[in-house]
């Protein structure tokens, strides 16, 4: 498979391994309503370390993933800050990305490189991400994902109507649409859904070979253009055989029958063009309205040649015609997703009103529309599922997931992930807080959303640098990621304090794993793994293998081997798996 090229691709490729991983700070108070939390969260911070913090916890239990990345038009003021210890990296950050920056594409897709492979981590195999998109990048998009996710993962590239009448500022066409990328972790086991659509919804909608379509407007003319002299060309008789089919009077019978020249109808050969086809056993048609001739919606030509869109319609006075109105685009209630991804509710005008009413201001450039990713969710999520937005914004995709909830379709768990944006000129910003926290509080409140959330900020790297310096984590992510070390598995099993500092991180293929730890650092250089300690563990994992992390053991190599017991140090020992 040919393979993308960028300037900093060759140092940017891995670099979400040697993200250290980091603590994720509760903030009590900006809590909201906690107790109604089930685990949904907010995380102020840096999405490149908060995807990496999330991953001891979340390594594939996420099932979607919604995303609207910067678009890199030039116009967003975007600033690439990735810490990467190379010359090149380093000579880019701190400066905003503008439409002269020739090498912004490059620096798009180094941002997005290390975010998309740490996403990948987080899907569950069954797991789907969207990607909102426009022409700007979605041909480099495309090609990143064919390498990060793999091209056989590749589900749709939807064009997106988010604007049907058209953007008239746009050069030579009036765009009406972005993209929406989609691609599965693993396209074979990844389900999914129908959308959710009453009945009720079809029954004004029949089928036949073409598709949808219900009865339209009579094809007979009405209004003041109406009768046969204001549009002659549309008055002629229609023929309808016994069985049905339709057809018209030839050229040279509407020759005879209208005269351009003196622009008058001749009734005498209307007449007999009556008398004759009706001897043929032909039902004759024409418009008539309250005894005075009136015309047809369409030409000759055009009954002739689409008989599959008329409703011939019998009656006991004789025949009624009708056109047969088929679906425009985004009319039809489907349950099947079509790819181009269109309704009505996808107006962005929509997400700009849906935010000014709960902010009473517009506080973010072009939010996406609640119904857009309410459908984005539902086409691959259930009940009790996990969706992440690590590019977060108004926090559309929270409200999202709350109205699902609200009308009975299912609790799922949302985790946001948003920068502050704050910059020297406003060192005081905080866009997660004021405007992603505030949006969905206000939401709930509104519309009396059974729900709250927690919220995060990222913390310390759990790093020897950090550890070292006294900077320390809490217990509860340090757990979590040893045992993500140990075991590439992730835990929901909560941390357990034995004793003495010591703590029980869970247990994985007959292993228990523990951790030796305070985070005092004066306490935390003085503790080592002693007899004392050994007591504890023999007497907790009698029989099994035990794995300690813990800043220093004072027991033999023998005594060691022969409870099963590995020493692993910390700091230095917190960077390799079992």
């Amino acid at each position: 498979m040919p393979t993308l090229q960028f300037k900093g691709k060759a140092i940017i490729w891995n670099h979400h391994l040697s993200v250290p991983y980091h603590a994720l700070d509760s903030v009590p108070d900006l809590d909201f309503r906690p107790d109604l939390s089930q685990g949904d969260m907010i995380i102020e911070g840096d999405n490149l370390l908060a995807l990496k913090a999330l991953l001891p916890r979340f390594s594939g239990r996420i099932r979607a993933i919604v995303i609207d990345p910067p678009y890199n038009t030039g116009n967003e003021g975007w600033i690439y800050n990735d810490n990467v210890n190379s010359p090149l990296i380093q000579d880019w950050l701190g400066k905003e990305v503008g439409k002269d920056d020739l090498t912004r594409h490059d620096k798009w897709a180094c941002m997005m490189t290390p975010r998309l492979k740490l996403l990948r981590d987080l899907l569950a195999d069954n797991g789907v991400i969207f990607i909102s998109i426009d022409d700007a990048e979605v041909s480099l998009l495309r090609e990143l994902m064919n390498e990060v996710f793999g091209e056989e993962n590749f589900i749709a590239l939807l064009p997106t109507i988010m604007n049907l009448k058209g953007n008239q500022d746009e050069f030579a066409f009036a765009g009406t649409h972005e993209y929406t990328l989609v691609f599965a972790k693993n396209k074979p086991a990844s389900v999914f859904y129908e959308f959710d659509i009453d009945d009720e919804g079809l029954d004004d909608w029949e089928e036949d070979e073409l598709g949808f379509y219900k009865k339209g407007a009579n094809l007979k003319s009405s209004g003041v253009n109406g009768p046969r002299e204001k549009r002659p060309n549309l008055f002629f008789p229609i023929l309808i055989a016994p069985d049905g089919r339709i057809s018209v009077i030839s050229d040279d019978e509407y020759s005879r029958l209208y005269d351009r020249g003196s622009k008058t109808f001749d009734d005498r050969y209307l007449d007999e063009l009556k008398q004759h086809y009706e001897g043929l056993g032909l039902h004759f048609l024409l418009p008539v309205s309250d005894g005075q001739y009136m015309s047809w919606r369409w030409e000759r030509m055009k009954i002739l040649s689409e008989p599959h869109n008329i409703i011939l319609v019998k009656t006991d006075e004789g025949y009624t015609i009708y056109k047969k109105q088929r679906p425009s685009l985004g009319e039809l209630p489907s349950r099947k997703p079509k790819t181009i991804f269109y309704k009505p509710e996808y107006s962005s005008g929509n997400g700009t009103n849906e935010l000014r009413s709960l902010l009473g201001e517009k506080a973010f450039q072009n939010p996406k529309p609640i119904q857009l990713i309410k459908d984005f969710v539902v086409l691959c999520s259930r009940e009790g599922d996990w969706v992440l937005d690590s590019f977060a914004g108004s926090g559309t995709t929270a409200h999202a997931v709350l109205s699902l909830a609200a009308e009975g379709r299912g609790k799922r768990h949302f985790i946001l992930v948003q920068m502050t944006e704050s910059t020297h000129n406003e060192p005081d910003k905080n866009v997660c807080k004021d405007v992603t926290r505030e949006r969905i509080v206000r939401a709930i409140d509104k519309f009396k959303f059974e729900a709250g959330f927690q919220y995060f900020r990222v913390g310390v790297p759990m790093d020897a640098d950090s550890l070292l310096s006294g900077n320390l984590p809490n217990i509860r992510d340090l757990g979590r990621y040893i045992y993500h070390l140990c075991t590439g598995h992730t835990s929901s099993q909560e941390i357990e304090h034995l004793d003495n500092g010591l703590y029980f991180a869970g247990a994985d293929a007959g292993t228990n794993i523990y951790i030796l730890y305070d985070q005092d650092y004066d306490k935390l250089i003085r503790m080592a793994l002693n007899l004392d300690v050994a007591n504890i563990l023999n007497e907790h994992g009698r029989g099994k293998r035990k794995i300690v992390y813990a800043p220093a053991c004072f027991l033999d190599e023998d005594y060691l081997q022969s409870q099963q017991i590995d020493f692993v140090n910390i700091p230095y020992g917190l960077f390799g798996r079992e």
